[in-house]
């Protein structure tokens, strides 16, 4: 049971007055002590169940006329206190003032009626008011109510079939019925200011206050208490005698239940409880006992321990996990602390906090460190690695400021993190993910200005070779497009060509550094060397011309300017015999480049109508839609020594015998890159295509329906009418269709150029691409340098389901009809009498849904999905062909999931790598939703990762730590199968 104290902090309720530190000895021993006895006191009270008063309390729960021969006034005023007062005198003076003549007789349909305050039993504060929809019958000082029965006194409110009132002792008997099968129909509801319970009887005392109650049921906290017999005091406390505290909702039949022998609960606060012990499928589970226990059932969170849980591993030895301590801080944020603990040495410690503020902002934050010990010192297998993990998500609530927001998307953690933390080997998608990204993000508008401001924090690193990207900070500054000579009070609509002129700007600053996990510092020595740092301001200008109606002319001038505060050189080194840094120059630069251009673009519509006599009249037409667009640009030269932003040396090679001269950037490796050599004027064009055919469809409202044949198919390519040689860039193509379903892409670059080659003098073949068109000189077109295919569809029940409805024409829902083809009718002369009430329970049992035909529906929902990514690239090169060999590299993967039940779940994913040949890794997941509780079975047969998982637990988090675990350790890969 230690899990009923592990989402709460039970010492602390106890003596939150006491403000002595845990860690001493002395107060961890007198709060076990004052937890002992004030569990155990309740049942030394006198209103606890006693076994003298427990016939006498099943007595008063039956109806009056089965009560026995004893007096009842002698029942209520000496052997049961708790329905009445000790005051048991009648005040005669009261009655004198206040005689109540008895009526006899009865009231038919709904009756509402209202009882006086003064009656020999006492007074009480207010009037009660009763009424009943079916009949109100009145005898000797009593009223019977029948149907629907409703007694209300002040905060108090009864309901039931029928209820007895006793106006004379101001007491209230309430029962429900049994209809013919079986089922019980109107029971009980007391409801007050503590909460509302349902019972089957219950005997109330409106002055006192006071109940004795029969199978009760109500809600504390996430579960439920029942008890078949029950006391309620005017305190609204309750002592139960064999109660049962479950989170099932099956209260009658619970799955499982812990059996309280004897139980006081105070509603909305916490249940005190003597010895107990779990039930389960009505098995007593006798091991599992607890001579007492505490549950706070507080709605509100509290600060608690968290207590452990406890295993084994083959590799690390016995262990302790999640233990620690949660704090209710607030009720804006929290904080857990928890710890793992390993017998080899490993250790973890873990803090996670969720924290919102209403209409403002909300998030969570996560942070671990665990250092994994394999083997033993001075053992060959010996390792320790330390991992660091850390997780923040914020988000800004839209109402908490219209023109500036905040948030913040943090995912970062040390390359071996993952492959060493057992949770993911059960989660596939953890394990496939090489990158992680990380962003924090503050941005601003300014009102009234077309400025605007963010500022970021970004993050990126790859677990395979253990690469990171850090940007801290990224601050750009934009100004949105401005039209500074569109006149404001214009007459007329037609603009002028010089109002379409439009000016932007875009200022942006980063300090980025690419590094490896191992390399990274944030020393001021690696500030200033290793990381980079620099401005850039762009001012683009551009207007837009209508030409002949049918085309858009757009020229625009682009002006950038870059701002870094670091130079190199660099020098041929004779030793080394390679280019090295000789000096890095610290200092302010200014660097900026600029161009011109001119860009247009049209469509045109081709339509083409079909044979007839092949493809008859379903086809109306096709239609071809082309899409070119031209550019023009012009860049001047900026490797122009009189701009200084190139350098130039020569040495000599002893591998070629010649002089080299080479030429280099003074800002190498910069954010922003360097304005380019060589003077361009270039000239860009592309292609744009797209293939629709439209068909006569009786569903379409217009009676026709478009398809898509070919969503897009493009090319692209630019000449540099300046350039000294390879004026012709690469040509790109890719496109995009779909195929019953199937999203296919698929691109490719081609090279118009030729490659020669040339051999060392150590014998080395190098490869050089030159200035000659492969149709010059190998007679084709262009060369294939890389192309990629990929496509995924996923079909399943659902996508059956909806073809068979278009075939037939029927909606998505299924008509049933309203009469149960189940059911029997009255007159079935093959019908018995009586239905055995087992024979109707299901149970748990979901009831089958009837078809048009009558036959109960069965579906098994399921759903497959596949995914194909195809990559060629250049792999060997052949002579013959004066091209590179392509290698194809391919992945396969496939995920599914079927529900043989409503209650069933099997999921599977896996994959299969072409180039490797070796399947990737493949996760099996098996759910069973057993209604209060849930198995689940997780399964990875082979691989690195090989394991498996197997987990039942009940599905409330409050008794959480009651399951049964049973899994494998990947790292120890056992041969188990």
């Amino acid at each position: 049971m230690a899990h009923l104290f592990k989402e709460h902090n039970i010492l602390r309720q106890l003596i939150s007055h006491n403000t002595t530190s845990y860690s001493q000895p002395l107060p961890w021993l007198i709060s076990a002590i004052f937890l002992f006895v004030n569990t155990l006191s309740f049942a030394q009270t006198n209103d606890s169940i006693t076994p003298g008063e427990r016939a006498i309390y099943r007595q008063l729960l039956e109806p009056t006329d089965s009560l026995p021969s004893v007096p009842m006034d002698s029942l209520l005023l000496e052997q049961n206190p708790i329905l009445l007062e000790d005051e048991t005198e009648t005040d005669e003076a009261d009655q004198e003032e206040n005689p109540e003549p008895e009526q006899d007789g009865a009231l038919e349909n709904d009756t509402t009626e209202t009882a006086p305050k003064g009656r020999s039993g006492g007074m009480i504060d207010s009037e009660v008011n009763y009424s009943a929809k079916d009949s109100t019958f009145f005898n000797k000082g009593k009223v019977f109510l029948y149907g629907d029965a409703q007694v209300s006194y002040e905060d108090v409110q009864l309901t039931a079939h029928q209820i007895e009132l006793d106006l004379e002792n101001n007491i209230a008997y309430a029962v429900g019925t049994v209809d013919s099968l079986g089922v019980e129909q109107g029971l009980p509801v007391f409801k007050d200011k503590s909460g509302e319970y349902t019972m089957r009887r219950m005997r109330y005392n409106f002055k006192t206050e006071k109940a004795l109650i029969e199978h009760v049921v109500t809600t504390q906290g996430e579960g439920f208490v029942v008890s078949e017999l029950a006391k309620k005091n005017s305190d609204n406390t309750y002592f139960l005698e064999d109660g049962r505290y479950t989170t099932c909702d099956n209260h009658d039949h619970p799955h499982y239940y812990i059996n309280m022998t004897k139980a006081k609960v105070i509603p909305g606060k916490k249940i005190i409880t003597g010895p107990a012990y779990l039930v389960i499928e009505d098995v007593r589970i006798y091991p599992l006992m607890i001579p007492f226990a505490f549950v706070p059932t507080t709605s509100s969170y509290s600060s608690g321990f968290l207590m452990p849980s406890y295993g084994e591993e083959s590799n690390r030895g016995f262990f302790l996990r999640d233990g620690g301590y949660y704090l209710a801080a607030s009720d804006i944020f929290d904080l857990a602390l928890t710890g793992d603990l390993y017998a080899n040495g490993s250790w973890g410690l873990r803090t996670a906090s969720n924290y919102r503020k209403r209409y403002k902002y909300s998030g969570s934050f996560n942070a671990q460190r665990i250092t994994n010990v394999t083997s033993e010192k001075d053992l060959p297998d010996y390792s320790k690695s330390n991992d660091v993990s850390v997780t923040w998500s914020h988000r800004q609530d839209a109402k908490a400021s219209p023109f500036s927001t905040f948030s913040a998307s943090v995912n970062y953690s040390t390359s071996s993190f993952d492959r060493n933390n057992v949770g993911s080997i059960i989660n596939p998608e953890i394990l496939a993910q090489n990158t992680k990204r990380s962003s924090i993000s503050y941005s601003r508008q300014f009102p009234g200005t077309p400025f605007n401001m963010s500022l970021n924090a970004l993050h990126s690193q790859n677990s395979r070779d253990t690469s990171i990207n850090l940007t801290i900070p990224d601050l750009t500054v934009t100004m949105s497009r401005i039209y500074p000579f569109k006149k404001k009070n214009r007459i007329g609509s037609k603009e002028a060509w010089y109002e379409t002129i439009s000016v932007g700007y875009t200022g942006n600053f980063k300090n980025d550094i690419q590094t490896k996990e191992s390399d990274l510092s944030f020393s001021p020595k690696s500030l200033s060397e290793d990381w980079r740092n620099g401005a850039r301001h762009s001012v683009p200008v551009s207007m837009n011309l209508k030409l002949l109606n049918f085309f858009t002319l757009t020229p625009n001038m682009n002006y950038t300017e870059r701002w870094y505060f670091r130079s190199v050189e660099k020098a041929w080194d004779a030793t080394e015999q390679d280019i090295v840094t000789t000096d890095t120059i610290q200092g302010f630069n200014r660097i900026y480049d600029y161009s011109f251009g001119v860009s247009t673009s049209t469509k045109l519509y081709t339509f083409f109508t079909p044979s007839r006599t092949l493809f008859g009249d379903k086809i109306d037409r096709i239609r071809h839609v082309m899409t070119p667009s031209v550019s023009f640009s012009y860049r001047p030269d900026f490797g122009d020594p009189k701009f200084g932003y190139y350098d130039r040396f020569e040495y000599y090679d002893e591998d070629r015998d010649q002089i080299v001269k080479h030429e280099y950037s003074l800002y190498e490796n910069t954010l922003y890159g360097v304005p380019g050599r060589g003077e361009s004027g270039s000239m860009g064009f592309s292609l744009g295509n797209s293939l629709e055919m439209k068909i006569k469809s009786d569903r379409d409202t217009t009676g026709f329906k478009k398809i898509a044949i070919l969503e897009s198919l493009n090319f692209s390519s630019s000449y540099n009418f300046l350039a000294e040689e390879f004026n012709l860039s690469n040509i790109s193509m890719s496109g995009r269709t779909k195929v019953l379903g199937t999203n296919i892409s698929f691109g490719a670059t081609f090279d118009p150029y030729a490659l020669d080659t040339t051999t060392t003098r150590s014998g080395v073949l190098n490869v050089t691409r030159v200035d000659k068109f492969e149709w010059n000189e190998q007679k084709r077109l262009a060369r294939l340098q890389s192309a990629n295919l990929s496509f995924g569809f996923g079909f399943g029940s659902d996508t059956f389901k909806k073809r068979r409805e278009e075939r037939t024409g029927e909606g998505s829902e299924t008509d049933i009809p309203e009469d149960d083809p189940l059911d029997i009718p009255d007159d079935n002369p093959f019908a018995d009498d009586e239905i055995p009430e087992d024979a109707l329970s299901m149970g748990d049992v979901d009831p089958l849904e009837a078809g048009e035909d009558g036959y109960a529906q069965f579906e098994i929902p399921w759903n497959v999905s596949f995914n194909y990514n195809m990559r060629l690239v250049p792999d060997s090169f052949n002579e013959a062909q004066m091209a590179y060999n392509h290698k194809v590299t391919a992945d396969i993967s496939m995920s599914g999931r079927i529900s043989l039940t409503k209650k069933w779940d099997m999921n599977l994913s896996t994959g299969y790598n072409l180039d490797r040949k070796e399947i990737s890794h493949t996760n099996v997941r098996i759910n069973r939703n057993l209604h209060c509780w849930n198995m689940s079975f997780n399964l990875s047969p082979f691989g690195r990762y090989k394991s498996y998982f197997f987990t039942i637990a009940i599905n409330s988090s409050l008794l959480r730590d009651l399951k049964y675990e049973k899994r494998s350790n990947p790292r120890d890969n056992p041969n188990w199968f």
